[in-house]
Parts: C-alpha cells; structure tokens; sequence
C-alpha cells in the first residue's frame, strides 16, 4: 500500500470518527500506547503530572513497551479510532506529511526551550491544521528529548572541534538512513554507517574515530570507556509531541479541554526540567571519568550545516519562510 493511499484511508477514518457522537458516560479511558518503557522520562511524567491532572473526567491508561499498539502504528489507530493518545515524533509525522521532517533537521531546533517557542508560534498552525484535518490527531505539547553530541576517540589535545573543518577526515558513526548520513557530511566529517550493537568495539579498535549520541547513551552504553571527548555540538535537540485524539477531544467541553491541555503542557514540562537535570548531571559524571566536555562555535555549526540542507532533497517539502521564522525565534 502507498503512502499516499494509507493517507487517504486514513482521513476517511478521521472524518467518521469524528462524525461519533460526544461521549455519554460519566468518565472516559485515555489509552496512551508508547515504545518507550514504564520508567523512561516521558512515561513517569505524563502518569505522575498528566494522570492526576485529568482524573476528575478521565481514566489514564498507559500501555508501555508497544504492548498494545506495535511501535509506528500508533497514529493510524489513533486516526482509526482504536487508541486515544501516544507520543509521537517529528519522523513518524514526517512519513505522512513530509514538511514535518524541518523538525528532525539538525540545528532547526537549538535547544528545549526554542523547541517550546517554535511549537507554540503561529509557524505552526498550519503544521498542526493539517494533522487535525487528515489524521483527526490533535498535538497538544511538546516534550524534549535531548540533544545529541559528537563523541571522539582522540584528546582534545589531538583534535579539538571548534567549527565543521576541525572534523574534516574524521570517521564519524552515524546511523545508515541516508538523512543520517547527510546531517554527518553537514557537519564537517566522514560519516560511517553502522549499526548501534558494533559501535563500542568499533571504537575501542580505531575503525572509527567517534560517533553521536545524547549523553545518557553515551553513559548508558560506556562509550566513556573507548572516548575521550564530547564536543558539545548539539547538532539535533530531539523531540516528541504528545499526539491526542481529535474525536476524544471534540467530545470534551470547552472545561475538559482546558484541563487536558493544561496538564498536557505541565507534563512536558516535567519532564523537560527533569531530562535537563538529568543531561547536566551526567556532565559531571562524564569529567570524573577523565572525559574532556566542551562547546564549540555553534553559531558556526549551525550556519554551515543549514547551508547544506538548504536547496537539498532533503529540504524540498519545507514552506517557504518557515527555517527563517525558527531561527529568528532562537535569537
């Protein structure tokens, strides 16, 4: 099946499920379906801040580990009116709506709090309109997920990253998908492709010299042990958007719908604040490992590799004016 027919199956669900008339009973069940697991930082915040939040009218009902919705399917059930939320990101938008792929981009986003300014700007009415009208999907917050840095074998003695050119000839692992590959040139370096199971051994050994990861990963998979560097280069502020029903939300009074936003936005923030803390602390851990943290140019950085993207495949679906408008929100 193509794209473009799932995308026309799926608004003929969205228009009948929104056709259904308000809920009659007293409290309804939010099915929230993720990949993610129970303790990871986006699940603890929607059940502790946005559980309780809604309680009054609403039964939150989290299903972790794609135990209920297999992992990318989640907004068909949503459109389909098989599921009532999930956490969706900019990719998975992207696969039916290819303007959303501007906020998987490197450097678009430049830090937590631009994503927030960008995702409550007018810029992204239209984004958002057009997920409503075709997959009957409202996206209520945004939540953030961390940034990702380059991570280096050699000293900063032996090399350090101030600009794109320091990483001229430098083989940087990068996922395989040709968007991946394209941000790793964008940067200045080799990227190498290469699946995430053989990059400790690949780095102990030299076959490349650094790869890419937000710093839990970097310590969650002990790449501290065969690194000796994080250049700070924030090269991709990952995100999630908490993706709501349309049908469920359209059920709601105008009371109940100021509440699940208001508890939507308070859970992101949770776990935005949390996942902040979370980065810095590992910043410390990381230098009692004998590792060198540092920043280099961003500004640098960020003008070189959207100079890349611009006039690229890559950026062929963005509206016109749109990178200019996310910029100017990051001064």
């Amino acid at each position: 099946m193509t794209l473009k027919l799932t995308r026309r199956t799926l608004m003929a669900l969205s228009v009948a499920a929104l056709a259904t008339p308000a809920f009659a009973q007293d409290k309804i069940t939010l099915r929230m379906s993720t990949p993610a697991s129970e303790t990871d930082q986006r699940s603890v915040a929607l059940a502790e801040v946005f559980a309780p939040a809604v309680a009054g009218f609403a039964t939150y009902q989290p299903h972790y580990n794609a135990s209920l919705i297999a992992q990318n399917s989640e907004l068909e059930a949503i459109a389909s009116g098989d599921l009532e939320m999930s956490i969706a990101s900019a990719q998975e938008l992207a696969q039916f709506f290819p303007e959303f792929s501007i906020f998987a981009t490197g450097y678009v986003h430049q830090s937590a709090e631009h994503q927030v300014a960008v995702f409550n700007d007018p810029l992204m009415d239209p984004f958002k309109k057009t997920v409503e009208d075709e997959l009957g999907i409202k996206l209520l917050s945004v939540m953030y997920l961390g940034q990702r840095h380059v991570n280096l074998r050699q000293t900063k003695e032996e090399l350090t990253v101030t600009t794109p050119a320091d990483l001229a000839g430098v083989n940087l692992r990068m996922p395989g998908t040709d968007a991946w590959q394209f941000l790793g040139k964008a940067l200045g370096a080799n990227p190498t492709p290469m699946a995430f199971t053989e990059i400790y051994t690949a780095l102990q050994t030299g076959s490349v010299d650094g790869q890419d990861n937000p710093l839990p990963t970097v310590v969650d998979a002990k790449f501290y042990e065969v690194t000796n560097q994080v250049a700070l280069t924030g090269h991709l502020v990952d995100l999630n958007y908490i993706a709501f029903s349309k049908a469920v939300w359209d059920g709601l009074s105008p009371e109940q719908q100021e509440i699940v936003q208001t508890a939507a936005d308070a859970a992101a923030q949770s776990g935005r604040e949390k996942q902040l803390a979370k980065e810095q602390e590992l910043v410390s851990f990381l230098e009692e490992q004998g590792m060198e943290i540092y920043a280099p140019d961003l500004d640098a950085f960020r003008t070189h590799v959207q100079e890349q993207y611009v006039g690229s495949e890559f950026a062929a679906s963005w509206p016109e004016g749109v990178l200019d408008k996310i910029n100017a929100l990051g001064n």
